[in-house]
This record gives C-alpha cells, structure tokens and sequence, in this order.
C-alpha cells in the first residue's frame, strides 16, 4: 500500500509539473521566441530570448498585499500548456482581419504570506508576450489589497527609450524624449526601447479593467542591466488595488520587432482582449467630423457664452451646411452648455440662450450629420454620473451619436488620480452607459487606451496625448517638428489618439511664434499616420472652403482594411499606408518627417500586381519650409503599378499625403 501512494504521488506530480526546480518553458509559434519561467530562492521570475538571445533578463514577478505577499517563498506547484490560432473581424480599426496565433504557459504559484496560491498565465506570439496574474478565491485570502505590484522587465544593458515622465503631467499631455533607462523617472507606458539595431521592444498593457494604471521605474544594475519596476498610480490612501476576494490584473505587454514599424503594425495588445458580446453593434459608425474648437483655442470665440460665444445656433449650422457639403459625419460643439461661466452650474442637459439644442440637432438630422456632444467636468467626475443617464438618454433622442467627455482638473472630484482604479471604474461606468444608449465616446484626459475598445467598440478613440491645441497657445513655442514623427511609435501604440490633425491657416499667432511647425502637406500626412476611427478635421471651415487640400480629407476613411510601415526611424520620419476598408481597393499614404527634409523611396509592392492605380500626391512645393514657407504644395497625379517606386521628396517638418485609386 505505501508503495503503492509513493507512485501515485510521483505520478500526481509528472501530471501537474509540480515542481519549484525546474524552469518551464514556451515558444512562440514561428519558434524565434522563448519564455522561460521558473522560482529563483523562492521568488517567481521569467526570461525572453529571441533566437538564443536575451531581451528580457531575470525579471521577477509577484504582489506585496496588506496582509502579506505574493512574491517570496513560492513554490510552483502545477503547470499548463496550450496553443490557440484563430482570426477575428474588426468592427473597425486598422486592419480588418487580426489573427490571433499564440502559445501559452500557465503557472500556479503557491507560498509568500500567507500561504496562498497565484496563477500567471503568460502568452507568446510571433511579435511578442502577455502576462497576466490572477488570484483566485481562497481561505488564505479573504480580502485582497495590493499595495504594490512587483513585475520587473529586466534589459540586459541600459539602452536608449522613448518615453514621458509620470511626474510633469496629469494627461500624459508631454513632448516623448529619448533617453538612456537609467537616468529617466518614473514613465508612462508605453515605453519604447531601442534594444539593439533589430531589436525594438515596447512595454504597456492590455485589457486594464477595474485595476490601477501601470507606470515604470528604473533601477540601475550592478552588472550593467536596468530593471524598469511596476509603479501602480495609488488611490489617495497609497493602496495601489482594491480587489475584493480575488483579483485578475491586465495583460502586461512586451511587443518585439525587428524594425520600429513592426511595433505600430503588432495586434497583440487587441488580442489579449475579450471579444465584444453586444448583439447590435450596426449604431457604432467611424467617420470624419469638424467643429468649434480651433476658432476657440484661437481665441476668436469663446467657450461661455458672451459677445464672441463659439457654440450658436447660427454657427452650428454653418459647420452644418459645411459638413453636409464636404461629406462629413459631425461636427462637434465646444461650450453649448451651462458650466463654463465662473460660478455656473455645470449641466449636461441645459444649452446656453443662443443654442437651440433642438433646432441644431434637427437640422443635423435632415441634412445627414450629426452632432457631436460635450461633456467637460472639470474633473467632477460624479457630477457626471449623477447627469449621464439622462443626458445620455435626451442625446440618444435627438441623434446625437458621438460625445467626447473631458476631465480637466488635478483629481477626479478632487480625491483620487484619474489613472487610478477609481479612475478606471469611472470611465467604464460612462461607456457602459453610453453603449446603452447607442453613444460613441471620445474621451479626453483618459486612461492611457489598452485596448479595451475590441470589448467595448463605442470607446472610438482618446486624447491622452500632446495633441494639436499646443500649437495654438503653448507658450513653449507649440510642438516640435520631431513630434508627429515620434508619436506612431509611441502613444499611438497604445490606441486611436484625437490629435485633431489638419490646419491650414498658420496665421493669427495667440502666442508669438507658436503655430504648427510644419508644411501643409504635412498636415494633410497626419490624417492617414495618426489613426482615430473619428478624426476630426481641426481647422475653422473658413480656412478649408474652397482650398484644393481640402480634397483629400474628403476622401480619406478613418477605418482600414490593411495598414502597412513601408519605413520609419523613431522620432524622425515615418511613412505608413493603408488600405480603405470600403471595397474600393484605395490605397492612402501619409509620409512625415522632423526639421530634416528628406528624400523617402517607396516601393509600391502592396499593392495588387494585375492592375494599375491612378496616384494623387499632395506634396511639398517650391520652397516649402516649415518655418519660411509651410504653405507651399503641389499636386500632381500619375498612374502606377506594384512595379513602381516613388521618389518622396519632404521639406523640413514635410510631407506627402497619396490617394491610390484602381483603374477600370
């Protein structure tokens, strides 16, 4: 009998993996990647190698909880593998089709104080890996509270990254600078890091739900490396999670490229969300809209009512008329509602005086636009909730079928950070309402996205970027020219941004000096190279009535078929062309570059070998200079094939925007 319980155990053992000794491994599903995972005196850790080669050191993982820890004293006492490919279609985005291929490794833990038990459960792609904790139910934990979490991304050598700083804004509202790890401060995700010439990675996170913002810090090895360590954003009494009595955290992401387009074109951060389960997605439309705003950051009209208030009745429906005109979805309205005044009550029902809430809708209706609402609280985010389910249901009556949420203020309700799980459980609790009342979003002053939009489609894009307003009155002179080179390989990873691209009127300087520091046809290259499924084109229709420039805005989708990265060096230039998602076979390129003009080849080999496209190109004209001469652009056509290969010419802070239309 006793022989007979020492097999038995040995073969409960083989069957679970239950061991502490050896590391456990997994490959990516083109091999070229590999995890390993395992205990080292008793603290959890994993590695990544590609090819034999280090990315990821020894990096240690595991929670310090308020009744203890999870991340010494572990053993590993079972194991899984399983593998999974299939594909799944977009509802919009950009590429239609995503394939979904990966390897996983899932590793129950157990140990630390007190005794519990921790799952991780890592995911291995081609272009990279997801992990993720999750702690279930238990005797040991009755109440779980994370006040912090211990993940390390370890790099072997201290190499150079491209990120913004934690402690200079509450918005993620900042210039990306390259530096080495080991002199930066605590950093937003995503970081971008340049491993070696044909090794890019890019740390973030995918699926946040009900749980804190992940911020990195550096630490400086003895040997050379330099471990970046989770930095929760913590509620206001320095808890990082209020978890209840079992926790699942996000996905923490690595994305690996060979080349820096490889990270804009990886799927891997949608992957690692859950599908969308709505039956009815048929009211969530991507499109192009314009509005009252630059006219306002201008300082030609205002937000609160008064002799040059923006938002009227009359106004709307010029941009109405305008819109219906030029083929545009929207147009949003900035300050129609009581709450902009000094001591106004903030109303997210009641329209000023001179705006006719019903009229302006009407008239949307009958021409084939709708508006595009506004919900600013200036950070009160309660206040919102308190108002959301009947605004949201007045807005639903009316056809208003976009509503982009502002947050402007240090806290929300002057408590807690917005990245915060406060935060997080806030802007879900909005988007939920709004899907029930068929209301897409663009919020402002957001969560850094992490794609969260496959599981709820209606969250079409967000700010969370320096985006086009610091060109109006930023008093450091508006953004560089490196900046719109720089943010596809960076904030744009995370998710669709609202950096409000093309303005063609650089005059009527607020701030002496600060424009657009760029061409025109650069302008016109940010509206295919900075993706929002709802991009809206940022300038007063004055500027755009009858400017030949305008054509091409008219003509581009905001959701694709197929998007590619021809070329791109991080902060400098970046050509990306994608494919319309409307069965036209279009084909619209946006290339950019820094203060350094620059002579770009593109090959057209995406496209299809059996036929002929006709190419509209807006590029830079005679003389075109950002500074000296940004107005100058030429537009030509000529007819091409796959074959083909075109000379891109950029002007200092250039560019040039292409149409590629078949041929019958």
């Amino acid at each position: 009998m006793r022989k007979n319980a020492v097999i038995l155990l040995f073969m409960v053992a083989l069957i679970t993996g239950a061991t502490s000794a050896a590391p456990l491994t997994v490959t990516s599903p083109d091999g070229h990647l590999r995890l390993t995972a395992g205990i080292d005196k008793g603290r959890p850790y994993y590695t990544l190698s590609r090819d034999g080669v280090a990315i990821l050191g020894t990096s240690h993982l595991g929670f310090a909880l308020e009744s203890g820890d999870l991340s010494t004293g572990m053993k590993i006492v079972s194991s899984s593998h399983d593998t999974h490919d299939d594909s799944w279609t977009t509802l919009w985005g950009e590429d239609e089709i995503i394939r979904n291929h990966y390897n996983q490794l899932s590793v129950t833990l157990q140990g630390g104080r007190p005794r519990a038990k921790m799952t991780v459960t890592f995911r291995l792609f081609d272009d990279g890996l997801g992990f993720r904790y999750e702690i279930p139910r238990q005797k040991a934990l009755p109440h779980i509270v994370v006040t912090d979490e211990l993940t390390e991304f370890t790099l072997p050598h201290d190499v150079p990254a491209w990120s913004i700083p934690t402690n200079r804004t509450i918005y993620y509202e900042n210039l990306y600078h390259r530096d080495l790890l080991s002199v930066k401060d605590t950093v937003h995700t995503p970081l971008t890091i340049e491993a070696a010439p044909d090794v890019y990675l890019a740390i973030h996170q995918a699926a946040l739900v009900d749980y804190a913002d992940l911020n990195l810090t550096p630490r400086a090895g003895k040997d050379g490396s330099v471990t970046m360590l989770s930095a929760l954003t913590p509620w206001q009494d320095g808890t990082k999670v209020k978890a209840g009595n079992q926790l699942c955290s996000p996905w923490r992401t690595v994305i690996v490229g060979r080349k820096p387009g490889d990270l804009i074109t990886s799927r891997l951060m949608l992957n690692l969300n859950e599908p969308c389960t709505w039956d009815d997605t048929s009211w969530i439309q991507p499109g192009r809209y314009i509005g009252i705003w630059w006219s306002i950051h201008k300082k030609k009209h205002t937000w609160e009512q008064g002799p040059h208030h923006g938002a009227t009745t009359e106004n709307m429906k010029r941009y109405i008329d305008f819109a219906a005109k030029h083929g545009f979805s929207g147009v949003l309205a900035e300050g129609w509602n009581y709450g902009w005044g000094s001591g106004e009550e903030i109303s997210f029902t009641k329209p000023y005086p001179d705006f006719d809430l019903n009229e302006v809708t009407r008239y949307a209706r009958e021409r084939g636009v709708f508006v595009v609402g506004h919900t600013e609280t200036w950070g009160k985010s309660r206040l919102l909730e308190e108002q959301m389910e009947d605004a949201f249901s007045l807005y639903e009556r009316l056809g208003i079928k976009v509503v982009k949420t502002g947050y402007v203020g240090a806290m929300l309700n002057g408590e807690e950070l917005q990245h915060s799980q406060f935060g997080a459980r806030h802007y879900r609790r909005v988007l939920e309402c709004a899907a029930r009342h068929h209301i897409m979003i663009d919020n402002h002053e957001p969560m850094m996205p992490t794609g969260l939009q496959r599981t709820l489609p209606n969250l079409m894009t967000q700010e969370g970027v320096r985006g086009q307003e610091y060109n109006a009155w930023s008093q450091d002179g508006g953004n560089p020219p490196s900046h719109t080179a720089t943010l596809p390989f960076t904030r744009g990873l995370a998710g669709p941004m609202d950096f409000t691209p093309a303005i063609f009127d650089y005059s009527d300087e607020v701030v002496p000096g600060t424009r657009p520091k760029s061409t025109l046809a650069k302008q016109l290259a940010e509206f295919v190279v900075l993706y929002s499924p709802l991009q809206m084109a940022a300038d007063a229709i004055e500027s755009y009535e009858n400017h030949p420039a305008l054509s091409f805005i008219e003509s581009c989708p905001t959701t694709w078929r197929k998007t590619i990265v021809p070329n791109g060096e991080i902060g400098h230039y970046v050509t990306i062309a994608r494919q319309a998602r409307d069965g036209s076979g279009r084909w619209f390129i946006g290339s950019l570059t820094d203060e350094i003009s620059r002579t770009l080849t593109l090959p057209l080999t995406f496209l299809d070998t059996d036929k002929r496209y006709r190419a509209m190109i807006y590029e830079d004209g005679p003389g075109a200079d950002y500074l000296d001469n940004p107005m100058s652009m030429s537009i030509r056509q000529q007819d091409v094939t796959a074959a083909d290969v075109l000379t891109l010419r950029l002007a200092r802070s250039g560019g040039v925007a292409i149409r590629l239309t078949p041929l019958p």
